[in-house]
Parts: structure tokens; sequence; C-alpha cells
């Protein structure tokens, strides 16, 4: 009998201990942004191979930049892709307007696809030189100047 009460209380310590155990996620943050500037990387005559779209946001008085990564297959026409077809992930995110929801922690960006069925997430990054036409975007990664002494 007391085999199966140190046996119980060894599992309870462990599934309390979880979470500490293995990280909690980081609480995500709401916020309504604007997207500011997009940019693209894509894979041309493709089979199999990853397109590269990068969105800048400005949210909560911060410029998040964010990747999303989507396998391609297509051939002549770097701008389809044949996969979206079989597979409704690899489609790429579309901006429903200029001012949208999202969530975001330290690693990640998540909006909506404009139909609302499913969340999109995006890869956080501090880079900002492949955006063009935003001043706030290609500062977003740059050090801020401070003061020497």
């Amino acid at each position: 009998m007391k085999a199966h009460f140190g046996f119980r209380t060894l599992i309870l310590m462990l599934a309390l201990a979880a979470p500490a155990l293995f990280g909690a996620a980081p609480e995500r943050q709401q916020a309504q942004a604007q997207l500011l500037d997009h940019a693209e990387a894509l894979c041309d005559n493709c089979f199999f191979g990853p397109s590269y779209y990068y969105y800048c946001f400005a949210a909560d008085n911060k410029v998040l930049i964010g990747y999303q990564r989507a396998q391609v297959l297509n051939w002549e026409d770097k701008s389809k892709n044949y996969l979206t077809r079989v597979h409704k992930a690899w489609k790429v995110w579309d901006a429903p307007g200029d001012t949208i929801p999202l969530s975001y922690d330290d690693k990640h960006i998540w909006v909506t696809r404009p139909d609302g069925k499913k969340q999109v997430r995006m890869h956080r990054i501090s880079s900002s030189d492949i955006f063009l036409n935003n001043k706030q975007c290609q500062d977003a990664g740059k050090p801020s100047d401070s003061p020497k002494n």
C-alpha cells in the first residue's frame, strides 16, 4: 500500500512540474497592426523548393518583421504554386486590408487568413534588409544610435 502512495505522489509531482520543466509557452500579445511593407523571395522553376514572403507590421509602438515560408511547385511562372491545390497550408497569406488584428510573442507572429478560418504563423526576424519601400521597416533591424561618452 505504501508503494502505491509513493508512486501516486511521484506522478502528481511530475504533472505539476511539467510546465516548468518543458518551458511554458510565452504569452501572446494581441494588437491591431498596420501592414507597412511586404517583400518576396520567390523560387522560380521549383520542384518542392521554398519561397519566402516577408511582412513588416507596426503594432504596439513596435515594428514587427516576420516571414512565411511556402513550399512551391512551379515552372516558367514563379508567381504560381501548384501545390496549393493539394495542401491549403502552403497558400501565401494575403493581407485583407491595411489594418489587421494579429498576435505575437518573441518568436512568432500570428495573422488570420482572409477567410477567417485559420491562422498563419510567421517566424519573427530582426533583419530588415529585404524591405525597399518603407523607412520604418528598413530601420527596424538596425541598432539605434546612442551618444558615446
